[in-house]
């Protein structure tokens, strides 16, 4: 398995005495007695946070790759003489594991996934062999579970889990009839005669191994590197196909900072990091090398050349050839999002400096159901698990496309938050999941009496989910919105809402006329700073506990109020039926609902078939128009919006159930974090290279850091 487990723990390298990057190193300044002190307390922090990897889990993980790898050469030699090859050619038949990811930079932390790539000869196909033949054969392994192939993904790959740990394993079959042990996947050579999809499968081993020679101290990269994934996933911006940032965006924008202060320490490296990407100015590309061009004719990262590039709000470029965007999921909200997260982590790493917070500060958790007043919840339900499993998967990948409709039809002004974590009930037996987006209204726009109807931006989002060709019976969706009290406890980290001090009458009074006028947040992001946020000792969310409830009940005992939940007061048989029954039928009904009327709406038969399912069988849809009344004129206040009481149905010819939203719904932003100042304490040479980091990151500019 060459190249596999051992490249996946290159030996760490001394600073070379030469810099790579686009541009000399800002700052060659070594760290201080301080700064020394700074990463060894950081470096506890993420020990005491159970980030590392012991050694039995290490030695667990080296022994799947052994049998996996054991099994895909078994599968080609198999192939190899199915096809008709002579007993020599089968002979010497194989196949290659290369790792890539977090695996391969030697950043994993316990329970996280493996991505591999498997390089094959010329004669094994994806289409047939490795989505057929070897995902067969791993179908009737019993150390195999949860397998789910995604043949039609950008990258395709085929997901499982292997003695109870999860492989994404890729496929890429390359211009050669027998792969060599030694197979060197880094050469330029190996992409001749290749498809793109078989290129970008490739990549993720070779962008790595890439990015692993640009960086001057590989252990301080890597340290540096775990820290702000561990961060990201606390803030919510982790998460490619929400439309944040992957592991491999936060590896390049790391590496970035790396070359910036090569002789910087973590400590210095994650204040630095923030420092500039919080000045950064977007579209700039993040580049670790120049755009190379080859004779392959693969289409690179060239927004001059290519329309399509142009529209890249937040580029990270791939270094090595074909260079691409690895960040082309961000939108102009997930941007947003990402930006005001970096303005928080430079405040609080200017306290950290000024001796007025420590480490934990940084890494407090997102307070997402606090920030915002009105939520879209996008619920899944299916007959079992491993529906459940396939259909998210197919409902997640295009909840980025739910937000760059809003955003497009609302010319930007109707903003979504997507937060990366899906919920269920875990009192609910059902297979159901649910995701949820925070709303809120673009900042400074001074727009009286604003109306926004997403009733047809959802209804077109609601006919694409509907064309998933593996869609069977039982499988379906809603999306409702629901207002921040109605949010159920389990979402949260504890499980449960903090405590509110008691109001007095008047005060109360005041409260609610303020939560249906004016939309005043009750938490902004900046506030965050100052509020001791308790989490658990692992510093992580147990995600199988902290689940939201879908808007289905399974033996549906009823619910205590505000619970957010449409069907929540009704007693079902059949979880998946209530669905359809509750939201189509008697969703106007339910107490939670107030004042408002949803109206019966005309339901057909789904498209997938003459048969008429309890949860498919028919569909429906009711939005809201949204009126956006601008009561706070201040720039530092959040803009307030409500939507009108009409409410219109429509049909929807798609195999999903409905289509609500209900209360009066009002759209509130998050605040605005207030710019800090810079630490009085960098010293003067740094001001200096920092005058000239604007300067190198203006949008008219040539430099490009």
């Amino acid at each position: 398995m060459a190249g596999s487990v051992g490249a996946a723990k290159a030996a760490s390298r001394p600073s070379p005495k030469r810099y790579s990057g686009m541009d000399p190193p800002l700052s060659l300044a070594r760290p201080t007695v301080f700064d020394l002190q700074k990463t060894a307390e950081l470096e506890k922090f993420l020990v005491d946070m159970g980030l590392y990897e012991g050694e039995e889990q290490s030695a667990k993980r080296e022994e799947v790759l052994r049998e996996i790898d054991a099994i895909v050469k078994g599968w080609v030699k198999r192939l190899t003489s199915q096809k008709g090859f002579s007993q020599h050619i089968v002979e010497k038949a194989n196949a290659v594991l290369f790792t890539f990811g977090s695996y391969r930079l030697g950043v994993h932390g316990p329970g996280a996934d493996i991505d591999i790539v498997c390089v094959g000869p010329s004669y094994v196909k994806r289409e047939d062999d490795f989505f057929v033949a070897l995902h067969d054969i791993l179908a009737q392994m019993e150390e195999v579970t949860e397998l789910q192939p995604v043949p039609d993904a950008h990258v395709p790959v085929m997901k499982f889990k292997f003695h109870g740990m999860a492989i994404d394993l890729l496929y890429a079959s390359v211009s050669l009839s027998v792969i060599p042990p030694d197979f060197n996947i880094s050469e330029g050579s190996v992409l001749s005669g290749l498809d793109e999809a078989t290129v970008r499968s490739l990549n993720g081993c070779r962008v790595a191994d890439r990015i692993l020679r640009l960086v001057p101290n590989v252990e301080n990269f890597r340290t540096t590197l775990r820290c702000l994934k561990y961060w990201a996933e606390r803030r919510g911006v982790y998460s490619n196909v929400t439309g944040f940032l992957g592991g491999v965006n936060w590896a390049i924008l790391v590496a970035r900072i790396c070359q910036l202060y090569p002789n910087a320490v973590p400590s210095m490296l994650v204040s630095r990091f923030f420092r500039v990407f919080t000045q950064w100015q977007w579209p700039n590309p993040v580049m670790l090398c120049a755009i190379e061009n080859d004779d392959l004719r693969f289409s690179v990262w060239d927004p001059r050349k290519n329309p399509r590039d142009r529209s890249h709000v937040m580029p990270i470029i791939t270094p090595g050839y074909p260079c691409m965007n690895s960040s082309y999921n961000v939108s102009s909200s997930t941007l947003r999002v990402i930006m005001e997260q970096f303005k928080l982590g430079n405040k609080i790493c200017q306290e950290i400096d000024l001796h007025k917070a420590s480490w934990a500060v940084l890494f407090e958790p997102l307070n997402f159901f606090e920030a915002y007043t009105k939520y879209l919840v996008v619920d899944i339900v299916a007959d079992d698990d491993d529906d459940l499993r396939l259909w998210k998967g197919w409902v997640e990948s295009r909840l980025r496309q739910l937000t760059l409709k809003i955003e497009r039809d609302t010319k930007g002004m109707l903003q979504c938050h997507p937060y990366p974590c899906e919920y269920a009930n875990p009192s609910v037996q059902c297979a159901h999941c649910s995701f949820y987006m925070g709303l809120s209204r673009k900042e400074g726009m001074k727009v009286h009496g604003q109306k926004f109807d997403i009733r047809a931006t959802v209804d077109e989002f609601m006919h694409e989910i509907g064309i998933y060709p593996l869609w069977k019976s039982g499988m379906d969706l809603a999306v409702t919105h629901v207002h921040k009290k109605q949010i159920p406890h389990y979402v949260f980290e504890q499980g449960y809402k903090k405590p509110c001090p008691q109001l007095h009458a008047n005060q109360q009074e005041q409260s609610d006329r303020n939560d249906t006028e004016d939309g005043t947040p009750t938490a902004s992001l900046d506030g965050q700073l100052k509020r001791k946020c308790d989490f658990d000792g692992a510093g992580q969310v147990e995600s199988g506990k902290s689940i939201k409830r879908s808007s289905v009940s399974s033996g549906c005992e009823e619910s205590p109020p505000d619970s957010g939940n449409i069907v929540s007061q009704s007693v079902c048989e059949n979880p998946v039926k209530s669905v359809s029954s509750v939201l189509c039928n008697g969703v106007q009904n339910s107490p939670l609902h107030g004042d408002v009327n949803l109206e019966s709406a005309n339901c057909s038969n789904s498209p997938h078939g003459s048969e008429v399912s309890a949860a498919s069988g028919t569909s429906c849809a009711a939005m809201e128009t949204v009126d956006m009344i601008d009561e706070i004129a201040g720039p530092e206040s959040s803009v307030p919006c409500v939507m009108s009481g009409a409410v219109q149905a429509m049909a929807v010819h798609t195999p999903i159930k409905c289509v609500a939203q209900k209360d009066e719904p009002k759209f509130q932003g998050i605040d605005r974090l207030v710019s800090s100042n810079c630490a009085e304490s960098l010293e003067e040479a740094e001001t200096l290279a920092g005058n000239l980091l604007s300067e190198n990151m203006h949008p008219s500019g040539n430099g490009v850091i």
